[in-house]
């Protein structure tokens, strides 16, 4: 964008860029404000929904990482008693 600005002016100096500054600032804030708009927030019960879905999915997450993190540690403990015992 800040290209087209100065491609727009045909002024690339730096003092043409530092002269462009608070245009390019207001038309950011405009763009922003125009964007934001357009944003609807959504409806309750899908805040309700999705929250949902998220909490079980993270106690299923972490179930699935508690029983891997318990297997894989009997297992390297196994090991580790299994090779200590050789001597």
């Amino acid at each position: 964008m800040a290209k087209a600005m100065t491609a727009a002016t045909g002024d690339d100096s730096f003092a043409g860029r530092i002269k462009s500054w608070p245009e390019r600032i207001a038309n950011f804030y405009r763009d922003t404000r125009t964007e934001m708009r357009k944003v609807t927030a959504p409806p309750f019960k899908e805040v309700q929904a999705t929250t949902v879905v998220v909490i079980v999915t993270v106690f299923l997450f972490a179930g699935y990482f508690w029983v891997v993190d318990v297997a894989l540690g009997h297992s390297i403990d196994y090991m580790f008693r299994y090779f200590t015992h050789l001597h």
